[in-house]
């Protein structure tokens, strides 16, 4: 079947459809416990969770704590006793962790080939176009990423984006398989697609299947035989290219090329409800050095910054208040410094005392590109005290390079507070093992 016409203008980076075209989808298994399981050998085969910010809600189980039927999502008060009960371990968020873990994943899998577009912080769709043995190449991936990283991985192949998803989910759900399953093709993928609900269909979901249920679709190979102009009058363009995937006709192409963020957002709930004006602008001036560190790492500058501000939309006896206010840079900026002077002035506009306040966030918005940065016809040449915009780009390059070496904040400004009352709950946070010099585990001869 011939691929859908592609849009002129195609990054150099992405490879246009073929009707043999062959992608791979590598998602990490259960990916936050696997991390935790890793340099904790103790927790093989044991049952253990990982909760959310403020250590909240359950957001990652093991296959054995989902074999005791703990739900995702739950709210880990409501169940403690029982996870106590079960001998459930129970951990913390550990995003360091996580992230590095992640982009060691990547690293490993870019040998496999040049054409990826990492979709997630544990999946990755691989092109595998022109590979005689895609089910082979599988294993060698998986066996490659298990040995080099620890981490054990499912690989799904299909002639399209969704049918690897498909092939993914089969891949999981087989032991037999052996963590790879490869879409057979032809009436071999009608069989497969007759035992897939649309709920379980990539870009379905429960509400959307609920609705096409009302028209007799229920299963995966039901959507593929529906009409797709029929779809996308009844539903939308996207249900309808979900249609023609099915069918083997790639329209998601492989964004090789990560495209430009719009806008980069560093928020967190407070550990605790936070009155004190001092403790919350540190947790301002926190989030500003995050969100510019992230701005940097990206080569990008901000013309704009946002502070928000929140009570508790939960606590019914105490008044609920929201509110958030902006400032525009003069020029696009990337210092640390500017930022965290701009979100206190926000703060203090926004700020109303007598208030327990639940969580603030900065928001970095209308970005471009560092190196092409527009400026102003009446640009101060020095951005503080003695220094200059070549001076500033050294300071923060310096910051970036002793964090990135040595850990976060090893170097960091004094307003973001030397304590932290305000900092979220992670009460069972394991250590950061792979970006902190003193949490490297050691080994004894």
């Amino acid at each position: 079947m011939s691929s859908i016409p592609l849009s002129e203008g195609r990054p150099p980076t992405q490879r246009i459809a073929t009707p043999a075209q062959r992608i791979a989808l590598v998602d990490v298994n259960n990916f936050y416990a696997s991390c935790e399981r890793l340099f904790d050998p103790r927790l093989e085969s044991r049952p253990m969770v990982v909760l959310s910010n403020n250590d909240g809600c359950i957001i990652a189980r093991s296959d054995e704590a989902k074999a005791l039927g703990i739900a995702m999502g739950v709210a880990v008060h409501k169940v403690r006793d029982s996870l106590k009960r079960q001998k459930v371990q129970i951990y913390s968020s550990n995003y360091a962790l996580y992230g590095d873990m992640s982009a060691r994943v990547v690293s490993v899998l870019k040998r496999f080939t040049p054409y990826l577009e990492v979709y997630s912080i544990d999946e990755s769709f691989l092109d595998l176009s022109g590979f005689a043995d895609p089910e082979a190449y599988g294993h060698d991936i998986r066996d490659t990423v298990l040995r080099w990283t620890g981490l054990p991985v499912s690989v799904g192949v299909g002639a399209t984006k969704t049918l690897a998803k498909i092939a993914n989910r089969m891949a999981k759900k087989n032991p037999a398989l052996g963590g790879v399953f490869v879409m057979p093709g032809d009436d071999a993928d009608d069989e497969l697609l007759g035992r897939i609900e649309t709920g379980d269909v990539w870009g379905i979901g429960r509400r959307l299947a609920a609705r096409l249920e009302t028209l007799g679709i229920v299963t995966a190979l039901d959507l593929k035989r529906a009409d797709p102009k029929f779809i996308r009058a009844r539903f939308s363009v996207v249900v309808e290219r979900t249609v023609l995937e099915l069918r083997g006709t790639p329209c998601l192409s492989l964004e090789a090329a990560t495209p430009q963020q719009k806008g980069i957002m560093v928020s967190r709930g407070f550990g605790k409800r936070v009155r004190d004006f001092g403790h919350i602008e540190a947790a301002v001036a926190t989030y500003a050095s995050r969100a510019a560190e992230k701005l940097r790492r990206q080569g990008l500058a901000a013309n704009k910054l946002t502070v928000s501000l929140r009570t508790s939309p939960f606590d019914a006896a105490r008044e609920r208040y929201a509110n958030a206010a902006s400032f525009v840079f003069p020029e696009a900026t990337t210092d640390t410094a500017e930022m965290i002077g701009a979100a206190g002035r926000c703060l203090k506009s926004i700020f109303k005392p007598g208030l327990a306040y639940q969580k603030t966030g900065v928001f970095l918005d209308a970005l471009e590109d560092a190196g092409h940065a527009q400026r102003s016809l009446f640009s101060r040449f020095d951005s503080g005290p003695g220094a200059d915009p070549a001076r500033t780009r050294a300071l923060m390059q310096t910051m970036d390079r002793l964090n990135a070496a040595w850990g976060r904040d090893t170097v960091r400004f004094a307003a973001t507070g030397l304590q932290r009352p305000w900092a979220m709950k992670q009460g069972n946070k394991s250590p950061c093992y792979t970006t902190r010099w003193r949490d490297l585990k050691q080994v004894q001869a």
